[in-house]
């Protein structure tokens, strides 16, 4: 399994499953580092004060948050953190909705969810869950200090938390002041039919491995030949890693029942013949 960036559990009414979140993406764009030309060190940047030109050392760098035009509220660092959420090392569940309901702009980041520990059969009844009743999970998650929206959806055999953004961060598409001509369009027959061939034309399956980013290739190809050829620089580089919390599975029928305040939901009775 590839490396989990973070472990803790989902968390709803008193169910806890353990869970590891692997990113379900990975950055795969060229990416080009800073390097001098006499020495083929590293080059950083600088904190520079932009009114002077001056380099400003870190001792005299404080935060700011702009309130008005030209006018800042500064925030001391013991401030700022008082202000972060508390890592509960939970996905807090708080509602589930129908999984067309969440807007197509407020999807952020996909992660997959693995089931940690022993918690593979309440893993699997949330997906299957979830999979039944056309629902998706609402949660609260904290990572690396900053809260986010998330949801829950089932994905095969596997459940996946998609990041989602805030509603205040995402516009209104009344900004784009689209002209009755694209809102009440008048199309005639013939044009219709015609884009629709043309999609029906132009239509084919979903072939993964065909698309490809042509800049990464060749800037790759390029990279891959030069280096054959004897010129490559070393340059030094420093990596870590951080150690995460995990958390334990409890007995599954019983939380049910405390969630539902203590009630198991009633059998429904046979028809007579």
């Amino acid at each position: 399994m590839a490396r989990a960036i973070w472990k803790g559990a989902i968390s709803f009414g008193l169910v806890h499953i353990p869970v590891a979140l692997v990113s379900a993406t990975s950055s795969q764009g060229v990416d080009f580092d800073w390097l001098d030309s006499r020495s083929m060190e590293p080059v950083g940047y600088k904190r520079v004060n932009k009114v002077t030109g001056k380099e400003v050392t870190k001792e005299h760098i404080v935060k700011g948050v702009a309130y008005e035009k030209g006018r800042y509220v500064v925030l001391s660092e013991e401030e700022i953190r008082s202000a972060h959420p508390m890592s509960t090392q939970t996905i807090d569940i708080f509602s589930f909705v129908d999984s067309e309901e969440i807007p197509l702009q407020n999807i952020d980041t996909p992660y997959y969810l693995a089931p940690d520990k022993r918690g593979g059969k309440v893993y699997a009844l949330l997906r299957e869950t979830l999979i039944k009743t056309n629902k998706v999970a609402l949660a609260r998650v904290v990572l690396h200090t900053r809260q986010y929206l998330a949801a829950l959806m089932p994905l095969e055999s596997a459940l996946v938390l998609v990041k989602l953004r805030w509603p205040a961060e995402v516009r209104s598409l009344d900004e784009l002041a689209l002209g009755p001509d694209v809102t009440k369009p008048t199309l005639a027959k013939g044009e219709l039919d015609m884009a629709k061939r043309l999609v029906q034309d132009m239509s084919s399956k979903w072939s993964p491995e065909d698309y490809r980013d042509e800049f990464e290739d060749k800037i790759m190809a390029l990279v891959d030949k030069k280096a054959h050829e004897g010129k490559i620089e070393d340059v030094e580089t420093d990596t870590g890693e951080e150690a995460r919390k995990t958390a334990d599975v409890i007995d599954l029928t019983e939380l049910l029942k405390r969630s539902l305040g203590g009630k198991a939901p009633k059998a429904k009775k046979k028809a007579s013949k």
